[in-house]
């Protein structure tokens, strides 16, 4: 599905590619997994951080989306290169259907995200780096869980950023994503060191004056 000569490939070139190379009306898991291999923790976390990111509809509330990114980010933070989810997940399928109307619908903000993104320190993206970035993207992940309206935002923007990054073998993205992100989790235990649970309701109005 996926060759392995793509490394240089932009994100909606080989999204492109994946909806095309499914014959069938449903794709499990598991053949994704297989199809991306060492790539996949970079697509992954794409792929559900995106909804959660943009504007466009989104897989479920928070602590859902939250779920697989806590586990990817995780298994990246302790050094993992290849995906680990229960063999019942794995047999889980997905509608060609609903893959083909999340690509037309992320597509023009991907490329948005492209016109920025190229390949560039390409080392923060490989090696031991990755676990730092599996870390980070883990606390930004356990912020995505908070059920307050629009706060899965940022977060889950900074992982998708960084995710990108590695896709796309961009250290500059994967920095930009790793500061926002971050920067968003310590503002959210700021508020509410100082203020205690009230600070999430102060959180809260904050994003609906923008509103």
């Amino acid at each position: 599905m996926v060759n392995k000569g793509m490394n240089t490939r932009t994100l909606s070139e080989l999204l492109a590619d994946l909806n095309t190379h499914m014959t069938t009306e449903n794709v499990t898991i598991k053949t994704l997994l297989e199809a991306f291999h060492e790539r996949g923790f970079g697509f992954f976390l794409f792929l559900f951080a995106l909804p959660a990111a943009l504007p466009i509809p989104a897989f479920g509330i928070n602590t859902i989306i939250a779920l697989p990114l806590i586990l990817l980010t995780a298994q990246q933070a302790i050094g993992r290169h290849t995906i680990w989810i229960p063999e019942k997940w794995k047999a889980k399928t997905i509608s060609k259907s609903s893959v083909s109307s999340f690509i037309e619908k992320a597509n023009p903000w991907i490329k948005r995200l492209e016109f920025f993104v190229r390949p560039r320190l390409s080392f923060i993206t490989q090696g031991h780096s990755s676990k730092i970035i599996g870390l980070l993207g883990f606390f930004m992940a356990l912020a995505v869980s908070i059920p307050l309206p629009l706060t899965n935002t940022i977060p889950s923007f900074g992982i998708a950023l960084m995710s990108i990054g590695i896709l796309m073998r961009d250290g500059l993205a994967v920095i930009a994503g790793a500061v926002i992100g971050i920067a968003w989790v310590v503002l959210l235990v700021a508020f509410v060191t100082l203020y205690g649970p009230e600070g999430f309701d102060i959180v809260k109005n904050f994003i609906k004056g923008f509103l």
